[in-house]
């Protein structure tokens, strides 16, 4: 049998000073061990793989040590230490929640807790995952947890501490432990790694890290896994490779095609993703992420927020002064749509393909638009003579650059591939450097406007609404909808205020049926008569009411005033009389 150890246990804390990230907790309980101010019920609550349990047993340790040092650390020489370390010590007592949830189990406990301890001064008792317990274990616990004898110290951990029920919280000193920092979890794996002699790449180490998500014990146990397949050897390459992770290169590739628009190459790219197994979902939303840290890096107050390592932030912020602020947040918005869309799309590659060639296009306008911006004719050149062009602006010069009637096409085919969104998007110029949010609302405000001024507007007629009306009747006539042609032909609708369509209807019925088919009818309206401010409004005027029968007991009513046996037949079965 192998004597090797895990690193999350070779490596675990032996006093309050070698716990990582935690520094909150851990000096206010090495200032109430110091000052003798023990409660005798602690609760430590937080993620998994934080240091809960360690610390409960570093406490544990140390308030029984006979010896302790001047900065409050355990003198591990003592009895009380050596049996801790040595796993047979009588004073500490460890209980799995999990596994012994019981009211029998809490009852033997309450039992124990009345022995006064061997060696030492306290007898402590550490429930892990007591969020396990069962509502009557936790009522049994109650008395003993409130008032215990003056040895026993009671410590509570749990991952879910919502699921513990209020009165044993009143009873405890609550300390919430936190995620582990990303510098705290690759200092730790650095110190693994130089007492383990491993080689370990900075970046790869950060992707461990991003990995873990605020895990020191997650991340140990992938940082063995990894270097138990790559020969005491860790590299970015081989983290990336074994943990099926997306390489960041293939964003930066990606991101400058997209910028380049290189339809040909990004259908290439994302092609060999998805041939490298990876999931089309988990490039859209690791995409998104990408943008959102080329936007960090657009002002220099927010590139801390920037998780990478040294020679990866230098190549996000190189390829940030080459995305426009307003690039990247339409390329952000259609990420988000993609996530939104992906789990009901039918055909999901070709919705994530779809995503990123309108990215291209977005980038192929910016360009374009920055490269036009960018070029004024000379002053004293002859009319129609471009060949000399300067990025100088003269005050003399108010020409705009000529455009050959080839170029106007091809931007006119562009815009048709765009959306309407991305056509009428404010065209300003943003500054590359720094960004705020009052430009951001600003750009979303031009954005609205530009939405409601991009919608058809055509004037007609009342005779031409009708028209589209009579239209539109007979549609649905001969769709077998007869409900729906009755109240549209109960009058003879008119136009009010140029865009208002009026219709007098004769009663609640007709009403409920117009609107139920209200979408469908104002989208041909407005198609047909080309304007998208057309509304619809009604009147419910008894004047044109008309004996046409709508509800199953209008029509049943109207039978039975056509044909008298009707009635007859009702009185037999004996039927409601009013119906």
């Amino acid at each position: 049998m192998s004597d090797f150890i895990v690193s999350a246990r070779k490596y675990r804390p032996s006093t309050f000073n070698d716990v990582v990230g935690q520094s909150a907790i851990t000096n206010t309980l090495s200032m109430a061990i110091k000052n003798n101010h023990l409660a005798h019920s602690f609760l430590f609550c937080g993620p998994r793989g934080v240091g809960k349990t360690t610390c409960a047993r570093i406490l544990a340790k140390t308030i029984n040590c006979l010896n302790l040092s001047e900065n409050g650390d355990p003198c591990n020489k003592c009895e009380s230490c050596l049996s801790f370390n040595e796993n047979h010590s009588f004073n500490i007592h460890e209980l799995d929640a999990a596994s012994n949830n019981s009211v029998d189990d809490i009852r033997s406990l309450v039992d124990q807790v009345r022995f006064a301890p061997q060696i030492g001064e306290y007898s402590i008792y550490i429930i892990d995952e007591v969020h396990m317990l069962t509502s009557s274990a936790f009522n049994a616990f109650l008395k003993t947890l409130e008032e215990p004898p003056q040895h026993a110290i009671f410590i509570l951990a749990t991952t879910e501490k919502h699921k513990i029920i209020p009165t044993i919280l009143s009873r405890c000193q609550i300390f919430d432990f936190k995620s582990i920092g990303m510098k705290d979890i690759i200092s730790h794996l650095e110190y693994v790694s130089n007492q383990e002699g491993i080689r370990s790449e900075q970046d790869a180490l950060h992707i461990i890290a991003q990995k873990a998500g605020g895990s020191l014990r997650d991340s140990l146990s992938m940082f063995d896994r990894l270097v138990d397949s790559t020969d005491l050897t860790l590299t970015y390459k081989s983290v990336i490779e074994n943990l099926n992770i997306l390489d960041h290169d293939y964003f930066l590739k990606i991101t400058d095609q997209i910028i380049d628009n290189d339809f040909s190459r990004v259908m290439l790219t994302i092609n060999e993703i998805l041939l490298n197994g990876f999931d089309a979902h988990q490039f859209i939303m690791g995409l998104a992420s990408h943008f959102r840290d080329l936007l960090v890096c657009k002002d220099s107050q927010t590139v801390i927020l920037l998780d990478k390592g040294d020679d990866l932030k230098e190549k996000y912020l190189n390829q940030s002064k080459n995305c426009e602020l307003s690039f990247l947040l339409k390329g952000l918005r259609m990420c988000n749509k993609c996530d939104v869309e992906y789990r009901a799309s039918k055909n999901k590659r070709l919705l994530v393909e779809l995503t990123l060639l309108k990215m291209a296009t977005i980038g192929k306008f910016s360009t374009e638009k920055k490269n036009n911006n960018s070029q004024v004719i000379t002053p004293g050149k002859a009319n129609g003579d471009i060949s000399s062009v300067t990025e100088e602006h003269s005050p003399k010069d108010y020409r705009a650059p000529l455009v050959s009637t080839s170029q106007v096409s091809q931007i006119k085919e562009d815009r048709r591939e765009e959306t309407p969104e991305e056509v009428h998007a404010p065209k300003r110029k943003v500054r590359s450097g720094s960004f705020s949010l009052s430009e951001i609302m600003k750009d979303k405000k031009e954005e609205e406007v530009s939405e409601v001024i991009s919608k058809k507007s055509s004037s007609f007629s009342d005779s031409e609404m009708q028209k589209v009306w009579y239209e539109y009747t007979e549609k649905i006539k001969a769709e077998g909808k007869t409900n729906l042609f009755i109240t549209l032909s109960s009058s003879v609708p008119n136009l009010q205020d140029k865009i208002k369509i009026n219709l007098k209807i004769s009663n609640d019925a007709q009403q409920k049926i117009l609107e139920e088919n209200k979408i469908e009818l104002m989208d041909y309206l407005r198609t047909s008569l080309k304007n998208d401010f057309i509304e619809l409004t009604t009147d419910i005027t008894e004047d044109i009411k008309r004996d046409i029968p709508y509800t199953p007991k209008d029509k049943f009513l109207k039978m039975k005033e056509e044909n008298p046996s009707l009635k007859i037949l009702q009185q037999k079965l004996g039927l409601d009389p009013d119906y």
